[in-house]
């Protein structure tokens, strides 16, 4: 179906939900979706817009050839700058969330709710970190007994920290514990919904109808009883455990994870409650955006204004897990949306709060300054679903001595800069960057750098650091050295990095004749200083706004240097440059990598990254590159694992089990394991894992392959070789490199 306004007429269908409001401003109606069924037939849903009685619906498909149709409608306050998106106000306790305050920091403990005295003591220290919420898993009437005490606990030591109590499949615990916490978080997917199995997957409408019903009697109570007490809630989807009702209509997918979120929501409304907040997490960062997209799109043609809660769930632990964390919450930041959030790691839960902060603060100093571009008009990006712009990559010309095939990578290229000193020391430089260089060194991962940039070449008479570049170029990594560089001690076969400006006074044509050029350029130019880039030939382009620029928007000028390569049919592969200044911390650096790259490559928006910082080691650049691409889903260099952060439902010490399968399986790119340390969310966050290994019972370890189990009650000392065998057994397995 084309993009235009359609009469609902002309559909001739009427919806289940046929008494929902739009607000006032809204001229067109909402097509709720296009759903297969198993028996091959094909609806469309049309909800009428009470307000005008208009007949019209303006929807697009969410890409091209799509079967997705999504409103024409913004998600978003401003795609060119980041206005944080109007909300109410939800009160948690003494603390409030929405657009008028601060972005909100949360955790959630790992301790067993029924030890009290430890649950107490886990909060305090997590509260002295600086967080704003703290959230507790709650399974059954012993650990709701036990949140009377521990809010006690804590009220007599002078701690008021709101506490949230986290509810799967237990209705009746949710109505206790609301007498006592000051926040219920409820999953849809198995609030009222039997246990998702997977299994029946061919819904009537009237199956459909009379679940609709049974949710809105079991789901009632609660919140009447959270009115009465004043409590906020949490809408709180998950991709991992939608249900087979939502799994018939919508697939394992971010439009089933809204419409799950939505089924609640409408029975708050109707029940006149809404202290409550929305969030769709999701383990792959890529889903997670586009769920959050997609439901505040619906939300902006509803006219709500709830808040949003952002987090990648089961991200894992260190750099992996800050690194899909930042990708998933830094993209929605930089769009203005999100007002509290949490970093989930396997990682003691204090640990959370110190990357939670930075990314809280790099959403708010973006907001605060409006940071982005002047205004333009934005036609081809995918908000909705993902899909790639790949760049042209270099073509072999006639007569070069060089291949330069090799320069970029068709699945996201990694690029490194290095500096003078460090071709002092070639073996070393080889093996960070090209292990295969290194004689006997085993070529043990694809982890390898596809180019380099070199601020300043050495002379002509330095043989040793001429030499290490010639090995380099002669195995086709590319080395870009400034065009000045080039000019006076030139590099045989290195490429030339050229500005507008010298593009714009001929300069470069003082280059031997067939030289490469890579050009830089920020994306906030006048678009007629861009039109010389109709003229050139360029090998790529090197994105790049500096990192503590005030006003402009690096992922906003991104954008809008992306409409205009797309407007004008110039097929250059574009680098996101990144340059740290010397001395920041680590996870800042993961982070702003994160948040800044990443939320234009899950947008498809990017060719690979150029992570420049003169003080970091080529090991911890490399790693975070290469982390950034397959966090984004592009390139695939090392094994994915799903982990989740522990919680008083964890069976098994996850940090100490994840490290044991890690330095077991590490080597294994392309395979992707998933860690759970429970099943309430077990099976449906292995949607993207290969793999898995999950707590069962005490002691106990269930195996997965995909979301099927295959064996149960492994014994834990004998699991992870079991897990190793699953892995022989279905023809993944590849024995690690024997080491030097």
């Amino acid at each position: 179906m084309a993009t235009g306004t359609v009469p609902a007429s002309f559909l001739g269908l009427k919806s289940r939900d046929p008494g929902l409001g739009f607000a006032q401003s809204m001229d067109f109606v909402r097509v709720r979706d296009l759903r297969t069924y198993k028996s091959g037939r094909r609806r469309l849903f049309v909800i009428r817009n009470s307000n005008s009685n208009s007949d019209i619906a303006e929807l697009q498909p969410a890409s091209e050839g799509s079967p997705l149709l999504v409103p024409r409608q913004k998600y978003c306050e401003s795609t060119h700058k980041t206005v944080r998106r109007k909300t109410r106000t939800v009160m948690v306790g003494n603390v409030a969330i929405g657009s008028e305050h601060p972005i909100r920091i949360q955790t959630m403990t790992t301790t067993d709710t029924k030890d009290v005295a430890a649950t107490v003591e886990q909060v305090m220290r997590i509260a002295d970190q600086g967080a704003d919420i703290v959230r507790i898993t709650v399974q059954g009437k012993k650990e709701a007994d036990a949140c009377f005490d521990i809010k006690n606990s804590l009220v007599q030591k002078n701690y008021n920290i709101p506490l949230v109590a986290d509810i799967h499949f237990a209705p009746s615990v949710a109505l206790r514990v609301a007498e006592c916490f000051d926040k219920i978080r409820v999953n849809p997917g198995n609030f009222a919904d039997r246990r998702a199995q997977f299994e029946k997957l061919e819904y009537t409408e009237d199956d459909y109808q009379k679940e609709l019903e049974h949710i809105e009697q079991v789901f009632t109570p609660l919140v009447e009883k959270c009115k009465k007490y004043g409590r906020a809630m949490r809408i709180g989807t998950n991709h991992g455990s939608l249900s087979d009702r939502i799994m018939s209509y919508y697939g394992d997918s971010p439009r089933g994870m809204v419409e799950s979120a939505f089924e609640f929501a409408r029975i708050c409304r109707k029940l006149d409650y809404h202290n409550f907040v929305f969030s769709m997490k999701a383990s792959n960062p890529v889903v997670m955006v586009q769920a959050y997209r997609l439901l505040v799109a619906e939300m902006y043609v509803h006219g709500w204004d709830y808040p949003l809660h952002l987090g990648v769930t089961e991200a894992g632990e260190g750099e992996d897990g800050r690194m899909k964390s930042a990708i998933g919450i830094g993209t929605l930041l930089q769009d203005g949306l999100g007002d509290t959030i949490r970093v989930s790691l396997t990682e003691p839960p204090e640990e959370e709060i110190d990357p939670c902060r930075r990314m809280a603060n790099l959403g708010m100093r973006a907001a605060d300054l409006q940071q982005g571009v002047a205004p333009f008009e934005e036609k081809h990006r995918h908000y909705f679903d993902f899909q790639r712009r790949s760049g042209q990559l270099p073509m072999q010309k006639e007569g070069e001595e060089v291949d330069y095939r090799g320069v970029l990578h068709r699945d996201g290229s990694v690029l490194m800069s290095v500096f003078l000193d460090q071709l002092k020391a070639p073996e070393l430089l080889y093996k960070s960057l090209a292990a295969k260089l290194v004689v006997g060194m085993p070529f043990k991962d694809l982890a390898t750098v596809d180019s380099i940039l070199l601020r300043e070449l050495p002379p002509v008479d330095d043989h040793d650091a001429r030499l290490a570049l010639k090995r380099l170029i002669d195995i086709s990594m590319g080395v870009i050295t400034p065009l000045s560089e080039q000019l006076t001690k030139p590099m045989p076969h290195a490429m030339a990095l050229v500005n507008l400006k010298e593009l714009s006074t001929g300069a470069y044509k003082l280059l031997p004749e067939g030289t490469r050029l890579v050009v830089s350029l920020r994306g906030d130019e006048p678009y007629e200083e861009l039109e010389i880039l109709k003229d050139i030939e360029a090998t790529m382009l090197l994105h790049d706004v500096p990192f503590n620029e005030d006003k402009i928007g690096r992922v906003q000028a991104a954008r809008r240097l992306f409409e205009y390569l797309s407007e004008n049919n110039l097929n250059f592969p574009v680098i996101h440059h990144i340059q740290f200044p010397n001395g920041i911390h680590r996870d800042e650096l993961v982070i702003g990598a994160g948040s800044n790259a990443g939320a234009l490559l899950v947008d498809g928006l990017g060719d690979g990254v150029l992570l420049e910082a003169p003080d970091k080691d080529f090991d911890f650049l490399r790693n975070t590159s290469f982390n950034l691409l397959q966090g984004c889903r592009m390139r695939n260099t090392k094994t994915e694992y799903v982990s989740c952060p522990s919680c008083g439902r964890t069976l098994f010490d996850l940090q100490e089990i994840s490290a044991q399968i890690r330095e077991k399986t590490s080597h294994l790119p392309g395979v992707s394991i998933a860690i759970m340390g429970c099943i309430v969310n077990g099976p449906g966050e292995m949607a993207d894992a290969d793999f898995g290994y999950v707590g069962g019972a005490p002691g106990k370890i269930d195996l997965y392959v995909g979301k099927t189990v295959v064996k149960r009650g492994i014994a834990m000392e004998h699991a992870t070789d079991a897990l190793i065998q699953l892995i022989k057994d279905h023809g993944r397995w590849v024995d690690p490199p024997a080491e030097e």
